[in-house]
């Protein structure tokens, strides 16, 4: 009996170390990879393959304060879509943004904040499906 306690002893921390890397801050591969083909399928044709947008129409998702700054700012855009033009960086964009929100799941709008806050130069937090699960309507 105190032998199949040890084992399940055991078995626990190993789970806890998984849980507790599986949800470290370090941009895992896999988050990366599932984001890089949400942001292919949906966001490449208007924000282009290298985050440089379409000049006066898309903005641009490199070196923007709106990837890099607020969360809750960017995944209520991506699930509410954008109404209203934008200026970024002195340059005004006009296209309206197509709410998200009911397209992709939770997972997948993380997945793709987080690649792109992690891609085209920039360098911000990872987002979680629990971030955006809380800025749902």
């Amino acid at each position: 009996m105190k032998k199949t306690w040890l084992v399940l002893a055991g078995m626990l921390v190993v789970v806890e170390f998984l849980v507790i890397a599986c949800n470290s801050p370090a941009t895992s591969a896999a988050v990366m990879k599932s984001g890089e083909k949400v942001y292919t399928q949906t966001c490449l044709p208007c924000h282009q393959a290298d985050g440089s947008g379409v000049p006066g129409l898309n903005p641009p998702l490199k070196n923007s304060a709106y990837v890099s700054g607020e969360p809750a700012k960017l995944i209520g855009i991506v699930i509410d879509g954008l109404s209203t033009g934008v200026e970024i960086n002195g340059e005004a964009y006009t296209n309206l943004m197509p709410p998200l929100g009911s397209t992709l799941n939770d997972n997948e709008i993380a997945d793709v904040l987080t690649y792109i806050r992690n891609s085209f130069g920039n360098q911000a937090k990872n987002i979680s499906a629990e971030q955006v699960k809380a800025e749902r309507k």
